[in-house]
């Protein structure tokens, strides 16, 4: 399973392979709650896409309901620039 590249980088056990597969699986709502090992490495990181995705679509959708609220508020108020430091650090 483990293969083993050139140059310094160091080997990955498979052990610690299964380790990582079941850490994420644990952060991923739609694979939490089953029994740890049940879904193939393979599900696990296609749904850790797929929820990375996700996520980055709710930033995105958030970030421009943001902007759209921005634009209704007075430029000098306290709101605009909580509202402008929330965009920038996205």
């Amino acid at each position: 399973m483990s293969r083993r590249s050139g140059g310094s980088t160091p080997r990955i056990s498979d052990d610690q392979i299964i380790e990582l597969v079941s850490k994420l699986q644990q952060l991923l709502p739609e694979l939490r709650n089953r029994r740890p090992n049940k879904a193939s490495a393979s599900k696990v990181l296609q749904e850790t896409c797929n929820y990375v995705r996700s996520l980055h679509k709710e930033v995105d959708d958030l970030s421009d309901r943001l902007s759209r609220l921005l634009s209704t508020i007075d430029d000098d108020s306290p709101q605009a620039s909580i509202i402008r430091s929330l965009i920038n650090n996205n």
